[in-house]
């Protein structure tokens, strides 16, 4: 009989050495983790700042216009002429507060060609600008120049923060004076929240004018020279002549910038570097226990052999020859063991990898839909939101002047554009549901005059030259009225932001004729045209060659889904003669059958 060999003992040492080779895989396991948050913190920061850009240009934007508007109002006017008259000049006040409510801004006032305020919305408050003078504020001199007046600054009287638009009021080539509508910005501050972000708007110096941090207020983004500090003593913006100089440790935040050229200010959000740190060390440090609980079970896999061998060698010392029969039949055994256990937990680790994916696609599938949905209702009601307020406002300075019919047919004009979105929503609805109509007849002139109208003043605004090439005779088509003229309004829309990039002369070309059993309608402008890459990406969604404030990539998508739904064709491309060119072709309709109505 053969002596019985005492069992190795566990090789430790290369335990030891296993785990000094799988250690430094955390390394790249960190890497991967500090890109990922990184980008995942990016994309949300960009995000944010494209809402509040939009929010902070919209806010703004609101109130450009109001001085060229209110300046023609007579009762100001009169004010101007007879600045000595008490009567004149009490009749404006009390006009600028009536004024100041309706449109929601800070103060509204009226001064003289001297920079003297002969009238204002706060005239009877305790810091009232009636009588002050500030004919050093850069508005003023803008306005009397001719141009629309921009100014951000600190109220000297009120003690505020503000935009400032000011425009002159003239009578033929006389500066009557001028007229000042002040906004108050401390909302844009509020809307951030308390959040680990923080925001940051510095002007054209460089100066922090609004953001999340009260200490960062006021305070030079970088060094200033002589002019610019020249500059801010004559103008005053700020509380102080000397603004402080701001001082970040540039490697603790992760920054990102979005200039307003318009305005000449710059929108930042700082996003502490620890936002990304802390998950990565969480990543890390489960990167490492997990390592070293594989380790702690392979040693105690080793060690538990270990002591197994031990006893099966105790055993084979009494009866060698049955222990190894014996020993033959457990190790098959446990080797079968061993792979049912293996497959079992894989079959369960597998089972729950495949619900969690289940999960996860289906929320981020809900994600998609709702992202979409609310895209398209944004793009496709952009338009008749623009027109809506164009005509509340119109609205509101006839009702001032007392033209009650014309009012009326601006409130008219309102309602069915009312109708309108409502009756887009119901299509938009309809279009996520998949559902099928079958189609109407519907007249291509009195749709393409529809779209023009709703375009008209930012037409006649942009000076461009509309070009018609229609036949007298009404061409019928088969499709929705109200898809139809989504279709051509975003389509003008397209062509009208496309000569946004180009000098006068702007010309938009429209033809219209039969061609086969259809017709085609061809709409050409004189822009810079599709680029090759646009050409190939034009119909995919959220693609666009826009800022992000200026489009969302929807519209010929919208359009050419929209236009195959028609059993139509969209075709786009660049005229030889140069600008863009895009084609829809449409069904022919008999004029004597009238189909069911989609909307």
């Amino acid at each position: 009989m053969t002596p019985v060999e005492s069992p190795r003992r566990p090789r430790w040492r290369n335990l030891a050495l296993l785990a000094l080779l799988l250690f430094p895989l955390l390394w790249p396991l960190q890497r991967l983790a500090e890109r990922y948050y990184s980008n995942e913190l990016i994309e949300q920061n960009r995000q944010t700042l494209d809402l509040y850009v939009a929010n902070l240009l919209g806010s703004l934007r609101r109130y450009e216009v109001l001085p060229r508007i209110l300046g023609d109002l007579p009762t100001l006017r009169a004010a101007l002429r007879d600045a000595q008259n008490p009567a004149a000049r009490d009749a404006a006040n009390r006009l600028l507060d009536q004024l100041r409510k309706q449109t929601g801004a800070d103060v509204i006032y009226l001064m003289a060609p001297d920079g003297t305020t002969l009238a204002a919305s706060n005239w009877n408050d305790e810091d009232s600008f009636v009588d002050r003078n500030f004919a050093f504020r850069p508005y003023f001199r803008q306005a009397l120049a001719g141009e629309l007046g921009r100014f951000f600054g600190l109220g000297t009287t009120s003690g505020k923060r503000g935009y400032y638009f000011g425009a002159a009021v003239r009578d033929g080539e006389e500066a009557l004076g001028a007229l000042v509508v002040k906004v108050d910005l401390d909302h844009t501050e509020t809307l951030w929240g308390n959040t680990p972000e923080q925001l940051m708007v510095t002007d054209n110096f460089g100066v922090v004018i609004l953001t999340s941090r009260p200490e960062w207020r006021f305070r030079a983004s970088r060094a200033l020279d002589n002019d610019e500090r020249e500059q801010i003593a004559f103008d005053r913006p700020y509380p102080t002549l000397e603004p402080r100089n701001l001082t970040l440790d540039l490697g603790a935040w992760l920054i990102q910038s979005r200039e307003l050229k318009e305005i000449d200010w710059t929108v930042r959000i700082l996003a502490p570097i620890s936002l990304v740190e802390r998950p990565v060390r969480t990543v890390v440090a489960i990167g490492a226990a997990t390592l070293a609980a594989v380790l702690l079970l392979l040693g105690l896999m080793m060690q538990r052999r270990r002591h197994y061998l031990e006893r099966i060698a105790l055993d084979a010392k009494a009866r060698q020859q049955l222990e190894r029969r014996v020993q033959e039949r457990t190790q098959d055994l446990e080797a079968l063991n061993s792979r049912l256990k293996q497959e079992v937990l894989e079959r369960e680790q597998a089972q729950q990898e495949l619900v969690r994916a289940q999960d996860e696609l289906l929320q981020a599938g809900k994600l998609s839909a709702l992202g979409t949905m609310s895209a398209s209702i944004s793009h496709e009601l952009n338009q008749p939101l623009g027109a809506i307020r164009s005509y509340a406002d119109n609205a509101g300075v006839l009702l001032d002047q007392q033209r009650n019919d014309e009012a009326r047919d601006n409130l008219k004009l309102i309602s069915e554009l009312t109708a309108r979105m409502a009756s887009i929503i119901a299509h938009l609805r309809a279009f996520a549901r998949r559902d099928r109509h079958a189609p109407e007849r519907v007249a291509l002139q009195p749709a393409l005059d529809d779209a023009l109208a709703l375009l008209a003043k930012r037409r006649q605004a942009m000076n461009v030259e509309l070009i018609r090439d229609l036949p007298d005779a009404t061409l019928w088509v088969q499709g929705g009225e109200t898809r139809l003229r989504q279709i051509l309004a975003n389509l003008l829309a397209n062509a009208l932001d496309a000569l946004n990039e180009r000098p006068p002369i702007r010309r938009i070309w429209l033809r219209a004729e039969r061609q086969g059993d259809g017709v085609l309608l061809t709409i050409r402008d004189n822009g810079p045209g599709f680029s090759a890459e646009a050409l190939q990406r034009a119909r995919e969604p959220f693609f666009t060659t826009k800022t992000s404030t200026q489009g969302l990539g929807l519209g010929l998508a919208i359009c050419d889904t929209l236009a195959r739904a028609l059993d139509g064709e969209l075709t786009l491309g660049n005229h030889r003669e140069g600008g863009a060119q895009i084609t829809l072709f449409l069904q022919s309709a008999d004029p004597g059958v009238a189909f069911p109505s989609e909307d």
